[in-house]
């Protein structure tokens, strides 16, 4: 679930991007599951659904290998667009929780690293 304010817009790197609304101190949690509103979906939960749903999951959730589950967020953090030198880190203290890793201005796109979470990055990133 975000935890600060946000808005979409147009991304110079692909498509959609989440941009700040705020302005955002680094250290600052941006995003954390919330078992009351992501959805945990299993791979047998996923082969069984129809190829419509299942390509929709896949492109917007992550895949956690340590659970081996995919996480689909129920809010805009979808629109997480991939860096190599994001503005965000994951924070291992806090199950799935990502912080500001710097200062972010409002208008700013907010940007992670797939590879650092998601265990099925290599595959979206290819796509890209």
């Amino acid at each position: 679930m975000l935890m600060v304010k946000t808005k979409l817009g147009p991304s110079k790197i692909h498509g959609i991007g989440l941009f700040a609304n705020e302005n955002i101190s680094k250290g600052t949690l941006i995003w954390q599951y919330n078992p009351e509103l992501d959805i945990k979906i299993t791979k047998e939960c996923l082969n069984s659904l129809p190829d419509v749903a299942r390509d929709r999951i896949l492109h917007y959730s992550y895949y956690n290998d340590n659970e081996n589950l995919y996480i689909l967020c129920f809010d805009d953090a979808r629109f997480f667009n991939h860096s190599e030198t994001p503005n965000t880190i994951d924070d291992s203290s806090l199950e799935s929780a990502v912080i500001a890793a710097k200062d972010i201005v409002i208008g700013e796109e907010i940007t992670s690293n797939y590879l650092v979470f998601d265990g099925d990055a290599m595959r979206k990133l290819a796509k890209n």
